[in-house]
């Protein structure tokens, strides 16, 4: 790994679940007791506006239930030490990564800790019950913050710095993803196309599990750290 200098990691679902974030989809289908066409689509939100936001401030709310697992604290140790370049991006809307100490990071999927307001465009921190139809702090327009989450048929976020990322790193890793959400799943595809090594760590097998250099099967909150010490030392 001496050659290694810039690095890509990216997380899914399955590095929060340790810490009790349930994951996207259950065994079920469900997210949550809901249908996913329910909650997280653009016409969700039109038809039941009232449905989707209860659902994401509850989520919001179980932040503060949560604790960054040792994966997440190993990560934020990669940030603070790693003196060539380093990109988390996380497709998760939590903030276990800020609060496991990370500052290199990108939420491609959006934040529920953050709103958007759709009067205005203004984008900001947001901590209360958008059920309750908050005036936006920037333009004072009434009822019109939704959750700054890209739903599905929505663009993820800052895609440009993902990719020029993707096409200089010497090492992309993948943690804790299914492997099944386009355009996170072709990340892999990227990074090698451009030369990187690839390592996977998850429970189980990705869906693009063959794609990878190594494979890496086990629990993050083990994993992570391990890896993360033989990189630093």
């Amino acid at each position: 790994m001496a050659d290694i200098r810039n690095i890509v990691v990216l997380t899914g679902a399955g590095i929060s679940a340790e810490s009790g974030v349930p994951t996207f989809r259950g065994p079920d289908g469900l997210w949550e007791g809901h249908r996913v066409e329910d909650v997280a689509t653009p016409q969700a939100y039109a038809r039941d506006p009232d449905l989707v936001l209860d659902f994401y401030d509850q989520r919001r709310a179980k932040l503060h239930t949560v604790a960054p697992n040792p994966a997440h604290e190993a990560l934020g140790r990669l940030d603070a030490e790693w003196s060539g370049e380093l990109l988390i991006v996380t497709q998760n809307v939590d903030d276990l990564h800020e609060r496991g100490g990370a500052k290199r990071l990108l939420h491609m999927h959006g934040e529920l800790k953050s709103g958007w307001c759709l009067a205005c465009g203004d984008r900001r921190p947001f901590e209360g019950r958008m059920a309750e139809r908050p005036a936006c702090e920037a333009c004072g327009e009434s009822g019109k913050v939704r959750p700054d989450i890209v739903w599905f048929g929505e663009m993820p976020y800052e895609m440009d710095r993902i990719e020029a990322a993707l096409s200089t790193c010497d090492l992309f890793v993948s943690i804790g993803t299914s492997g099944a959400v386009y355009p996170a799943a072709g990340f892999v595809q990227t990074a090698r196309q451009f030369g990187a090594e690839t390592l996977e760590m998850n429970l189980d097998p990705s869906e693009g599990s063959f794609f990878f250099h190594e494979s890496r099967m086990g629990k993050a909150g083990e994993l992570v750290p391990e890896w993360v010490d033989r990189m630093l030392s």
